[in-house]
């Protein structure tokens, strides 16, 4: 007896062996096909058509149930790859990461030739191809498909997922030259879509393609309509991130901005302060200078309105560029111009100077906003010290009307007090001392007392306003060349004509009032004589400043005049002077003029060329032939004596020292 079978047992019928058997090969995951051929086996086995029938039932439902075990097992794995996908696209952070991997786990589910994305323009109102796997054809990967235009575009326009065995001969879709061509160069047949929806948002289609005629089933369109779910999700969160992290540049950006905005003004606001302190302290514009100088690591020049420089640190002369000043004055910021940065010394709009900065090609704005406020402190020191100018200028002023005043105005007028006034202020009036009156355009005239009282500063001397003029005392003994170098600086300055009448020299305070009653007259002359815009004093007049002056040193006129002359009769014992008083009594008459010599017309001409040598080619113009007679009679009057009669001549021929006289 057979162990684990009873005696009374009853022999198992064919069907049932065969039935345990296809249990058996179920049990041990036996294929389809292994489970098929068992009635095959059972009839070469000899089983007759009742038992034949029974086991072709039984294979028909162990086939069943292996269909279903291979459908759950097949659920599970995709169940399984969806869980990983979800995994992997939630471990994602970069957009192109996430739309790679989505295409790349979709064309690896499906077992497709080709997977790619399209994602959706709203503004454009299409979709556009967005990542491929598997495409060979750049035009294909290039396409963009309108709302409802082929199988993707009607995919995002109606939100459902659409299938096609074969695209090339499916009339249910619109058709168009551009994707029929893209579609044929990727040689795609069977293509599968199904929307990316988030919430009710249809974002792209996700696809899956073959190159030959596919028929996609139920469970593949569902699988891939689950891995565009995730995807939504993936590409959402993906987006979001991205946003996030652009926000937070962004704002790490600004941040940053911020802090350097904020650590530039606090430096400005401490350097403002540190400069503030040294001019409250009264420091003078070197040691601010140097200050700038060392905050900005360069050199920095100060100048005055006129361009004179008031100080000086770290760079040779550079005088302020004309084009960088009118740009930093019109624009009110620091320019950079011929290599240096310049920026304007504004009091409101008024111009008080100009700082230059050498040595820095380059300014970052926080450093450039430093050498605005430098300039904003220097025009505070500037402006301290005009108002300390204004006030010493005052006091000039009351000083120099009180000594222009002259005894006769009071009874109280004391020399020595004002001589005492005048040495606390620094000047000595023990020293030749001459005085100029000016005048200029009326518009310009508060201009012309601002400047003329820097004159007196630098000079050491006092300027005021008397009668309507400038008044200037300063130490001088050569006023004619003074007041024409004046004129012409104060119209360089000033930008219009300056006119300079000038008297002195003179000593004490006594001549004072003469000295400007003199220069007042001069200044007079130079208008009648049509000289506006000139500087002269009384002796650059001529014959009218013998007229006009009242301290008139008719010896030093006529020297100016004939003193070449002079000199070369005096040395050669020639008579040019004497011919010249013949000449002009006559009436500039040659012929009556060698009658009255009794020399040879040639001996007139002769000694006058000579005249014209020493004197210059214009000594017979009106107006020089004017001043050389009265300078004539001058002399002759100076020395007493009449023009002496013409001595006979013993021979009509010239003498050699007639001919070179």
């Amino acid at each position: 007896m057979t162990a684990g079978r009873r005696a009374d047992a009853p022999t198992p019928s064919t069907a049932e062996t065969a039935a345990r058997h296809l249990l058996d090969l179920l049990a041990a995951d036996a294929p389809a096909p292994e489970l098929a051929a068992q009635p095959a086996r059972s009839r070469a086995g000899g089983a007759g058509p009742e038992d034949t029938a029974r086991i072709e039932e039984a294979t028909e439902a162990a086939l069943s149930v292996r269909r279903v075990l291979d459908q759950h097992r097949r659920r599970e794995a995709e169940l399984v790859a969806l869980f990983d996908t979800a995994g992997d696209l939630a471990g994602l952070r970069d957009l192109d990461a996430v739309l790679r991997a989505i295409v790349r786990r979709a064309r690896t589910l499906l077992g497709s030739d080709v997977a790619y994305l399209t994602l959706n323009d709203p503004v454009a109102q299409d979709t556009f191809m967005r990542v491929t796997e598997g495409s060979v054809s750049a035009a294909f990967q290039q396409l963009r498909l309108g709302m409802g235009e082929g199988l993707g575009g009607l995919v995002a326009q109606t939100a459902r997922p659409y299938a096609s065995t074969d695209y090339r001969t499916d009339r249910r879709y619109r058709h168009t030259g551009t994707i029929d061509d893209g579609v044929a160069e990727e040689g795609l047949r069977g293509i599968l879509g199904v929307p990316l929806r988030l919430g009710e948002e249809i974002i792209g289609v996700l696809f899956a393609a073959d190159r030959t005629p596919r028929e996609f089933t139920p469970d593949a369109i569902a699988l891939l309509g689950s891995l565009a779910d995730h995807a939504a999700v993936a590409i959402d969160s993906a987006r979001r991130l991205e946003e996030i992290r652009t926000a937070l540049a962004r704002l790490e950006a600004a941040n940053a901005t911020a802090r350097a905005h904020s650590e530039a003004l606090h430096q400005a606001s401490d350097a403002h302060d540190r400069l503030s302190r040294l001019v409250l302290r009264g420091a003078g514009t070197d040691e601010v200078a140097a200050e700038i100088a060392a905050l900005l690591g360069g050199g920095v020049a100060v100048h005055d309105t006129d361009g004179t420089e008031l100080a000086r640190v770290g760079t040779a002369p550079v005088p302020p560029a004309t084009v960088g000043l009118g740009a930093a004055h019109g624009e009110g910021r620091a320019v950079h111009a011929h290599g240096v940065w310049t920026c304007a010394v504004l009091a409101g709009a008024e111009p008080l100077g100009s700082i230059v900065l050498t040595g820095r090609e380059d300014l970052t704005e926080a450093d450039r906003r430093l050498f605005e406020r430098a300039a904003l402190v220097t025009a505070m020191l500037l402006l301290i010290r005009r108002s300390v100018a204004e006030t010493e200028d005052r006091v000039r002023g009351e000083l120099l009307d009180d000594l222009l005043a002259g005894p006769a105005a009071t009874s109280h007028w004391d020399a020595g007090s004002l001589t005492l006034r005048a040495r606390r202020l620094g000047v000595d009036l023990g020293r030749p001392h001459a005085i100029a009156v000016l005048d200029s355009e009326p518009a310009l005239r508060p201009r012309l007392a601002t400047e003329t009282a820097r004159v007196a500063r630098g000079l050491g001397g006092l300027a005021g306003a008397r009668h309507g003029h400038s008044v200037l005392l300063v130490p001088c003994e050569h006023p004619g060349a003074f007041a024409r170098d004046l004129a012409a600086d104060l119209a360089r300055i000033t930008g219009a004509p300056v006119t300079v009448g000038a008297a002195g020299p003179g000593r004490g305070p006594h001549h004072l009032a003469a000295l400007h009653d003199e220069a007042l007259r001069c200044l007079s002359a130079l208008h009648a004589l049509e000289r506006t815009g000139e500087g002269a004093d009384i002796a650059d007049l001529g014959f009218i400043g013998v007229l006009l002056g009242d301290r008139a040193d008719v010896g030093s006129y006529v020297q100016r005049v004939l003193g070449p002359v002079l000199a070369y009769d005096a040395e050669r014992g020639t008579e040019l002077v004497r011919t010249l008083h013949a000449y002009y009594d006559q009436g500039a008459s040659l012929s009556r003029a060698k009658d009255a010599l009794h020399v040879h017309v040639n001996t007139v001409v002769q000694r006058l060329d000579r005249v014209a040598q020493l004197l210059g080619p214009d000594w017979n113009t009106p107006a020089s032939a004017l001043e050389l007679h009265l300078a004539l009679r001058l002399h002759q009057l100076s020395r007493g004596t009449r023009a002496q009669p013409a001595r006979p001549q013993r021979s009509v021929s010239i003498s050699a020292s007639e001919a070179s006289g």
